[in-house]
């Protein structure tokens, strides 16, 4: 059985757009959950506890590929810790921090953004430029977003109200789009190793952070809504989500991997109607078919040759 399971990791492993797709689905429940929450669970408590919960799974099957690599992590103690700072420490603390006082339906329009703002970041960083595929993928995939988004009337676009919530999902969408550009600098390690020490420096970057919250008062509540939305938060959305977007990346480069973000909306769309009792309508299809098109045109066109140093 063991061995079934390892060929099967494998073989995972090696299917960028499953990892991907599989990524922007717990993502998603992350941000249904993340506004679900949000009143009940500290912000910057759940970011914490959440990080801390994924170090505890990863650290023993970590352990011998850190000590293996330990020599490659000494060397590059800034790459890391800019790796941490972006895709550990402030992306999920904003976002959970700006889904109290703003809708799941405003965060998941805002994070349908990642392609365009990776788009950007690879330009202003490393001067790559969106294939034509790409762009017109990635412009058919937001259109379907906002299908659903706006449930079939496009104008309902102009009546949304952005506020200071708002304001921090899109600073922590910009951050994270940063962090993804940055991912062709991580040094060679092993994906184990590179995970779970990027964790290890976010905890602690966390932690004063997360001390200040306690000393306002705002304590996690050891009752079931905690316990079920931290165990959701450390297994999917942190553990496996991060090693399968790493793993996407790393196999079809970060413009690429973008509009899988447009997916998020899509997911979430499905998960309401999963969970809250909302009934399908044509416009999700319509909107599932705009979303998987655009994705497949972005996604399929030829990699560019990616400039930089190796790490």
């Amino acid at each position: 059985m063991s061995t079934i399971l390892v060929r099967l990791g494998r073989r995972l492993f090696d299917r960028p757009y499953v990892l991907l797709s599989l990524t922007s689905l717990f993502w998603a429940g992350n941000i249904v959950l993340g506004r679900f929450v949000a009143g009940k669970v500290p912000p910057v408590g759940l970011a914490w506890m959440r990080w801390v919960g994924a170090f505890v799974i990863l650290i023993g099957f970590a352990w011998p590929h850190i000590k293996r690599d330990w020599p490659t992590i000494r060397a590059h103690p800034g790459r890391l810790a800019v790796l941490a700072l972006t895709g550990v420490a402030s992306y999920n603390t904003l976002a959970y921090w700006g889904l109290q006082y703003t809708e799941a339906l405003n965060a998941l329009l805002i994070q349908s953004t990642g392609p365009l703002l990776i788009a950007v970041w690879s330009l202003v960083l490393f001067r790559d430029l969106l294939t034509w595929a790409q762009f017109v993928g990635v412009l058919v995939s937001l259109a379907g977003v906002a299908v659903i988004l706006t449930r079939g009337d496009l104008a309902a676009l102009v009546h949304i109200r952005f506020n200071v919530g708002d304001v921090w999902v899109l600073g922590a969408m910009v951050i994270y789009a940063l962090y993804s550009a940055l991912l062709r600098f991580k040094p060679a390690l092993h994906w184990l190793s590179f995970l779970t020490v990027t964790i290890a420096i976010g905890i602690a970057m966390l932690t004063p952070v997360f001390l200040w919250e306690i000393s306002q008062g705002r304590v996690l509540k050891p009752d079931a809504v905690t316990f079920a939305t931290l165990a959701y938060a450390v297994i999917f959305p942190s553990t496996l989500a991060y090693l399968f977007f790493i793993r996407g990346v790393e196999l079809i480069g970060a413009n690429r991997a973008g509009p899988f973000f447009h997916l998020m909306p899509l997911f979430g769309a499905a998960l309401a109607i999963l969970f809250l009792g909302e009934h399908p309508q044509p416009f999700h299809a319509v909107g599932f078919v705009l979303v998987l098109v655009g994705v497949f045109a972005a996604a399929r066109s030829p990699r560019r040759t990616e400039p930089g140093p190796e790490p």
